[in-house]
């Protein structure tokens, strides 16, 4: 296990995707495999859902290969095993695999961007005793040697016990290992990567992983720094060090202290920014609007002692009043729990009186942690957590702070995910007093390649939105998962799902699904409670398991107008022991595969289905 408190090799930034993280060999996912909703090249498909980014983003399964490179992917209706693999981490479950010196893949610059960052997804072998290995893949554009890129992979390869669900970063466990891939931002050398121009990874003789796995790249136009807000106060001024060398917590602090006594904005500019120190308290900027000078710019790198100590904690704090923009939150955390992974919360929001998130990128942390009220995140990107990408939740407390109303969660991007990519938690507490989390809207956001849990997750809540979402290649677990969290979870008593594209879903980890609903159990503090869902105009694509699976035990569903598309199961599967009631109306199912059926109701007495208008019925 690695401590390199050293300054990381890039501060950049990189995401994509949208409509299109797209089809592997064989398996049709999400369309054109260059384009993103709102970039050049998007189709008016992927446009309806998902995020609107500025950068696209190419599979390398669509490359051009070279040497004895091989793409290595998932077929449509194959049966998935009891653990993760590298083909189901991977965005649109396939991937380019380099072994050989001389071994290549060349992709074209179809997406109308010049590039000047690029951003790499792939994985490279972990040390035999753990802790991950460092090497050098080359770049080269139009055929001419570019640059080395610079691939680690200390922050991949946990291993997890399948009996206890204990997680190590030893392979000597023997445990299977998940958590494959990471992100690698770089700064393009020399002139923009020009529309038209060709990109080639290449495993040569100074490359020193014995094998190169390479999901995809993300093309972007960076601007330049944003100019300093007029009459905002600098951390540098305060002491911090934007050149990675001291640390900064407590003159950012001090800043933001300053600047919310004063009444005026802190301003960090570009820069590194190291964050080590021991205090009693995180970061904290409540009530302050907190700028930087852009996510590929400002970077709060939380550079954790490794194993972590019990009590240290790295989130950045944000209450009622703080608006909080264009800056990048890192780490070098390895894993989860924070005590001795280091993986603490990116972002810890709160407030009753509402906060503000724009343009942030947080990686290598454990979940963006929000609650509180009348509180927008938008804009924003997450990549390689520990956690969920973004949860709104009651904190499992009753606190006015901490309510989880009024919240929207728009067009965000989250990318390998290590729990779900979005998230609504409405948890009662042990008491069953905590109020349910209401009015949250989770709307054109996209959830790639999560590598543990769900695209989506509703867990409980009341007058809920989950709209205009895009969701490709979930490994473990399913696209969207709809109900309630464990015993002390509050019911799920509303909530309209509609207009989204859930790609994948129904992985290793279990019995899984395109889309999983279920209720509270036997030992619910609300054992009675039905969940109340309505979905309609949804497509759900390429499903590894059933389209739809109803779960235990009790439902009041409505299925309007929604498209299931070649899932390796049922349509839809009602298990046993489900109450309630199910209207399926106008759903088409298009590409069953031999015994399979559209419907499947294991609990024909106790669970009504009432279909009008169906495919299957023509």
């Amino acid at each position: 296990m690695t401590n390199d408190h050293a300054r990381p090799r890039t501060t950049v930034r990189r995401r994509t995707v949208l409509g299109g993280i797209a089809a592997t060999a064989g398996f049709a996912l999400l369309g054109a495999p260059t384009a993103s909703a709102g970039s050049p090249g998007a189709s008016a498909g992927a446009s309806r859902a998902g995020a609107r980014t500025p950068f696209a983003t190419i599979g390398a399964e669509h490359g051009r290969l070279g040497g004895n490179a091989r793409v290595r992917s998932l077929a449509p209706g194959a049966t998935v095993g009891k653990a993760a693999t590298l083909e189901l981490e991977a965005s649109g479950y396939a991937l380019v695999e380099l072994r050989d010196v001389g071994d290549s893949v060349t992709v074209a610059n179809t997406t109308g961007i010049h590039a000047n960052t690029l951003v790499v997804r792939a994985s490279i072998p972990d040390a035999p005793t753990g802790g991950g290995i460092t090497a050098t893949l080359n770049l080269y554009v139009d055929g001419t040697f570019r640059q080395s890129l610079t691939l680690s992979s200390a922050q991949a390869w946990i291993y997890r016990d399948p009996v206890t669900t204990a997680k190590s970063k030893d392979p000597r466990t023997g445990w299977p290992p998940l958590h494959f891939y990471n992100e690698f931002p770089f700064w393009v050398e020399g002139a923009p990567i020009a529309p038209g121009s060709t990109l080639t990874l290449r495993k040569d003789a100074d490359n020193t992983a014995d094998v190169y796995h390479l999901d995809c790249l993300d093309l972007e136009d960076v601007a330049g720094p944003r100019p300093r807000p007029t009459g905002s106060l600098s951390v540098v001024d305060y002491g911090a060090d934007p050149d990675f060398g001291a640390d900064s917590t407590v003159a950012i602090q001090a800043a933001v202290d300053d600047a919310r006594t004063q009444g005026r904005t802190v301003w960090v500019p570009a820069g590194t920014y190291k964050i080590n120190s021991l205090a009693p308290t995180p970061l904290d900027l409540t009530g302050v609007a907190v700028r930087g000078a852009g996510m590929w710019h400002s970077t709060i790198y939380r550079a954790v002692p490794l194993p972590t100590p019990a009590k240290w904690r790295s989130k950045v704090v944000i209450g009622s009043g703080t608006v909080l923009t264009d800056l990048q939150i890192d780490s070098n955390a390895v894993f989860k729990p924070l005590e001795g992974g280091g993986a603490d919360y990116s972002i810890n929001a709160e407030g009753a009186e509402g906060w503000l998130v724009e343009r942030v990128w947080t990686r290598h942390g454990e979940a963006n942690w929000l609650s509180g009220s009348h509180a927008t995140i938008q804009d924003c990107r997450t990549a390689d957590s520990y956690g969920d990408g973004f949860n709104v939740n009651n904190s499992n407390e009753s606190n006015p702070n901490k309510r989880g109303n009024d919240i929207t969660v728009r067009n965000n991007f989250a990318r390998g995910t290590g729990d779900d990519g979005f998230a609504v938690y409405s948890d009662a507490g042990t008491a069953g007093s905590s109020p349910q989390v209401t009015g949250v809207r989770i709307v054109h956001n996209t959830a790639v390649a999560v590598w543990w849990a769900n695209g989506i997750r509703v867990a409980g809540g009341s007058d809920l939105e989950v709209a205009h979402n895009l969701v490709d290649s979930v490994s473990s677990n399913n696209a969207m998962e709809i109900g309630i969290f464990g015993n002390t979870g509050n019911p799920l008593e509303s909530v309209h799902v509609h207009h989204n594209v859930l790609g994948g879903g129904g992985g290793w980890n279990g019995s899984r699904a395109g889309v999983q609903i279920g209720s509270p159990g036997p030992g619910s503090l609300f054992p009675d409670a039905r969940s109340t869902v309505r979905m309609t105009d949804n497509v759900l694509r390429g499903s590894l398991g059933p389209g739809v699976l109803v779960d235990r035990y009790h439902h009041a569903l409505t299925f309007r107008g929604n498209t299931i598309e070649g899932p390796a199961g049922d349509g839809v599967t009602v298990r046993g022991e489900v109450a309630g009631t199910a209207r399926i109306t106008r759903t088409r199912l298009d590409g069953l595969r031999a015994g399979q059926v559209p419907l499947r109701n294991d609990s024909p007495e106790a669970f009504a289905v009432v279909q009008t208008g169906n495919s299957w019925q023509e």
